[in-house]
């Protein structure tokens, strides 16, 4: 049994206890929160769960295994970095770090003491991302040509990151996880409506070194709420589309095809293939449920997880671009990626 400590039951950590109480071979023990009120309503859904306003309660204990950390971002390393050298596995809510030098130190505190370092990056575990990411390593979109995400609504406003540090995290976790190569350089441009207070909306454009190009719309101030994806490939496109009750994901068999000499345009014919559409059906097990048993599983059996600390990293690395970018008016910024390939 792997005994659990939750931090943070305010918007995210309520879900997590409730998930981890549910996953057989696993027990929350203990909650911590600075706010009385809300670790009252946890002791009250969960008599057995011991509760306490100082986390260090957490990392002293003896019985507790793994931290699970639902806080905000620029209290990530503190904590991940005590619950590592207590000994404690942890899974730490996206973003990983407010920077990529505080991601690479926990990474190398995690290995230092073999223990799992695993990012909440959860859109990885639903069943629409985990299909992608099969279509795509089987070959059955062709070339990847590009990688095209739409999230958007009214609100809610950050005060401590900015748009892309908020939502876009969202889309580099699930484009670094189901495309197979990693960009090499980011283009970022945003503004902010309100004084004082982060840019609320973003466009960020990824380049490869192929001519894959990839292209994320955030905004808090939409009048609706999108939460859209689309890949296109030489031989299949993707729409991903979120707030879809059914058929979150459709496949469509269409493209282009280039016929004549290509020494000369004029001689060049484009083609069109408009084939059938499909929905595959998925699995629709809760996400933080699967990433709940795949977590457990990685600590009982000692294997390293889907969304660890170098996917962390990776994205990590990519806000912090895109953020500098943003600043100098959407200059290209190259990504220095060796760490995360090795």
């Amino acid at each position: 049994m792997v005994n659990i400590g939750v931090i943070g039951y305010g918007y995210w950590g309520p879900n997590l206890v409730r998930n981890f109480a549910e996953i057989p071979n696993a027990q929350v023990t203990k909650v911590s929160d600075f706010k009385p009120e809300l670790l009252a309503k946890a002791q009250a859904r969960y008599p057995s769960i011991q509760v306490t306003t100082d986390c260090q309660d957490i990392f002293k204990d003896p019985k507790i295994d793994a931290v699970a950390i639902a806080t905000p971002v620029s209290t990530h390393f503190d904590l991940a970095l005590a619950a590592l050298q207590a000994g404690k596995h942890v899974l730490v809510e996206k973003p990983m770090t407010a920077s990529s030098e505080q991601a690479k130190r926990l990474i190398e505190e995690a290995e230092k003491r073999n223990l799992v370092l695993m990012v909440d990056h959860t859109f990885v575990y639903t069943g629409a991302v985990r299909k992608m990411h099969d279509l795509i390593a089987s070959n059955q979109l062709g070339d990847i040509y590009y990688y095209d995400s739409v999230r958007v609504n009214l609100g809610l406003f950050q005060h401590d990151v900015n748009v892309i540090w908020d939502l876009a995290v969202h889309d580099l976790s699930i484009m670094n996880y189901v495309l197979p190569s990693q960009p090499y350089a980011v283009s970022a441009t945003g503004v902010s409506h309100v004084p004082g207070e982060p840019e609320n909306i973003a466009y960020l454009t990824c380049f490869f070194e192929s001519n894959l190009i990839a292209h994320f719309h955030v905004n808090w101030l939409a009048p609706v709420k999108v939460r859209r994806t689309l890949i296109g490939g030489s031989q299949r496109m993707i729409v991903f589309d979120d707030l879809e009750p059914s058929e979150k994901l459709k496949i469509y068999d269409k493209g282009i095809t280039v016929n004549g000499s290509s020494e000369s345009v004029y001689q060049m014919l484009i083609g069109y293939r408009t084939g059938d559409m499909w929905s595959p059906k998925l699995d629709v097990t809760e996400a933080l449920r699967t990433e709940g048993l795949h977590f457990i599983e990685c600590i009982t059996q000692g294997s390293r997880p889907i969304t660890d600390g170098e996917a962390g990293l990776q994205t990590v690395k990519i806000l912090e671009a895109a953020t500098q970018s943003m600043k100098q008016r959407g200059r290209l910024i190259e990504l220095n990626l060796t760490e995360v390939a090795a």
